[in-house]
């Protein structure tokens, strides 16, 4: 998943896109954080923390990440639990077969473990299996219908349908046998602190010789980190024996036990656990700072430090005077709404047709079809959020290639006429229109 710093991030530009309302003004903080350093993804990280200065996003995303890490807890918990009962159960008789406990204890777990390993190497797949984005579905773990709650149960999805979350998945499926084959551990230590045991084998097909050269090979990888290993008198005494064996070799085969379980059982799903994790981080989500939220946050900054270090000195370009034909006029607003309803400044609402707000591709298209046909002047109304970066320039480039009579421009007062970052958004306007020789209508 997205670390929580860019869940945040990712957070704000979902609501941003949606026009929710922040505790704190995002064109506010955007412009305060022009002159800051840091690297852009550190600066998208402190934009989104003042945005949400009232904690109210985190505090959600906070809750969905905490209710499905409790889950998970609380399935190991349970399968530790189901671990320990099962070999409980398992070893109530004073005389035990060894090779029959071993192969309850780990003998669906190592088909399970191979066939993992098996799956992992020939699969191609990509993908989440869908029942496990659906069994951890925040829909499932938080109510609510504010759009904060929708918002971050959307980002929360998008997170469980990416690749690297299948090797979360094994991860997890790793921890609940580790919890499991824990709670044997645990079991079987407990059993043999508090009862003695006598350990015996039998076989209809096997020799005591095979015997002997099957426990020395399992013997083999838990002799080599201190456990013990029944001799080979040791093993012959030990066949079919329904009495209590002497307790110098009761505790041989009891070492091996646990050497077996710790050795082929708790250390290979450890590894497998351990690999998934790393997986997991190497695949893990990154914001996508390629995206044209973030692009056009990214060139603001830049193109503010770049005017502050070389252009100080030159003289301010200034748009043209705006000649305001006598004929018919369609007037538009550029990306952003205004809260004004005839915010142009004409005089001629007779001869006037709104065509409302160009922002997508949709508008753009609609608009130039429009011009093609009619012989218009077109007045666009700009926001001062709006930023001549190279998208919207590009758009005002082709309304002004379609625009029969002629493209004139007005600025619209977004914040104080006396704030600074206000002056310096219109001349940065102004230095736009001035290069490509459109009119600007004075206020």
């Amino acid at each position: 998943m997205l670390s929580p710093q860019d869940q945040l991030t990712e957070l704000v530009r979902t609501l941003e896109s949606q026009q929710h309302v922040f505790a704190t003004d995002p064109l506010l903080i955007t412009e305060k954080l022009q002159n800051e350093g840091g690297t852009p993804i550190q600066k998208l990280h402190r934009r989104a923390t003042r945005i949400d200065s009232n904690g109210a996003l985190a505090r959600i995303l906070g809750k969905i990440d905490g209710r499905i890490k409790g889950i998970m807890l609380v399935m190991s918990v349970v399968w530790c639990i189901s671990g320990f009962l099962g070999l409980f159960t398992l070893l109530q008789a004073n005389v035990v077969n060894f090779f029959y406990v071993l192969v309850c204890l780990l003998g669906f777990h190592t088909v399970m473990l191979v066939g993992w390993l098996v799956l992992t190497l020939m699969s191609q797949g990509k993908q989440t299996p869908s029942w496990f984005a659906s069994f951890v579905s925040p829909n499932r773990l938080i109510r609510g219908k504010d759009d904060v709650t929708q918002a971050a149960v959307t980002l929360y999805e998008r997170q469980l349908e990416h690749s690297g979350m299948r090797w979360y998945l094994g991860k997890f499926s790793h921890q609940l046998w580790l919890a499991t084959l824990s709670g044997m551990l645990l079991a079987i230590i407990f059993l043999l602190i508090v009862r003695q045991y006598s350990f015996s084998w039998e076989s209809t097909l096997l020799s005591d010789q095979a015997l002997i050269t099957l426990t020395q090979v399992l013997g083999w990888l838990p002799s080599m980190v201190g456990f013990g290993v029944p001799d080979n008198e040791s093993i012959i005494q030990s066949r079919l024996v329904t009495d209590a064996l002497p307790l110098s070799i009761a505790r041989q085969w009891s070492s091996l036990l646990i050497g077996s379980l710790l050795m082929y059982g708790i250390v290979p799903r450890a590894i497998a656990w351990a690999f998934c994790a790393l997986m997991f981080r190497r695949r893990k989500m990154r914001l996508d700072t390629k995206l044209p939220y973030y692009q056009k946050i990214i060139n603001f900054w830049q193109r503010q430090v770049v005017d502050a270090d070389d252009f100080t000195e030159k003289s301010a370009p200034v748009a043209p005077k705006a000649l305001v034909s006598t004929g018919k006029k369609l007037v538009a607003l550029l990306e952003y709404p205004y809260d004004v309803d005839h915010w142009w400044q004409l005089g001629l609402d007779d001869k006037i047709e709104n065509f409302g707000i160009v922002d997508d591709r949709d508008d753009m298209t609609r608009l130039t079809t429009y011009l093609d046909t009619h012989p218009v002047q077109v007045l666009l109304g700009i926001h001062n959020q709006a930023l001549p970066d190279r998208g919207t320039l590009r758009k005002l480039d082709s309304i002004a290639s379609h625009a029969k009579n002629g493209l004139i421009v007005q600025l619209l007062n977004g914040v104080d006429g006396d704030n600074e970052q206000n002056h310096v958004r219109v001349q940065q306007w102004q230095t736009a229109l001035s290069a490509r020789k459109i009119g600007l209508v004075s206020n």
